[in-house]
């Protein structure tokens, strides 16, 4: 059984999906671990419920972000980890932490990378007038929403969409290829590379795998 450490800032709902999959044996996984920057975070609540351990570290109670990393690279360091999930974890990470966890740190985006990268991504596609939208799931790299993508779940964008129709469309999708890139890391099926992302030995496209709802 694989050892998921989980890294939130909010309500967890992606964390949720995680839990519920580990749960019911679709991931061969266990969630070891919970961690969040804010002790009001609902997600602390759901490790709660489901007797995981959870901790607070205050990113506010340290100097600066260098010393907040490194407390929390400890923290996660003693669980073991095989995979660091990012669900909602509101903080940009130094690039000593994100090398430190190479190849096991992976993010949730809500664009189909590499498009609409940083904030407001509903919007930006919307204004961009798409057809489609969603989520992409990447190991995380240095680079700001950069990293090799694993898995996308497309969602199309009808003529009466607007941001919240979209927001809940990709949330609901995300809740779906969260899971599922989680499941093949601990399967050992997905790797990172130099070259991107291997599924069973074979290089993936930029965009990765395409989860079919």
């Amino acid at each position: 059984m694989k050892r998921i450490v989980v890294l939130i800032s909010g309500s967890g709902s992606n964390l949720q999906a995680i839990i519920d999959a580990t749960e019911s044996n679709q991931i061969p996984g266990q969630v070891v671990a919970v961690i969040s920057n804010k002790a009001d975070a609902y997600g602390l609540t759901r490790a709660k419920q489901h007797n995981i351990a959870h901790q607070v570290i205050d990113h506010k109670a340290f100097p600066d972000r260098e010393s907040f990393d490194a407390k929390l690279q400890e923290v996660i360091d003693a669980f073991n980890p095989d995979v660091v999930v990012l669900a909602g974890f509101m903080r940009i990470l130094t690039q000593q932490f994100v090398e430190h966890f190479t190849g096991k740190l992976i993010n949730i985006h809500p664009s189909l990378l590499p498009k609409f990268k940083g904030l407001d991504t509903h919007q930006r596609a919307l204004d961009a007038k798409e057809s489609y939208h969603g989520a992409s799931v990447h190991f995380v790299t240095p680079e700001l929403d950069g990293g090799p993508v694993i898995v996308q779940g497309p969602v199309a964008i009808l003529a009466e969409d607007n941001v919240d129709s979209l927001k809940a469309k990709v949330h609901k999708i995300e809740h779906q290829i969260y899971p599922y890139a989680v499941k093949l890391i601990c399967e050992d099926k997905i790797t990172m590379t130099a070259e991107g992302v291997h599924y069973q030995q074979q290089q993936l496209p930029e965009t990765g795998l395409v989860h079919e709802v």
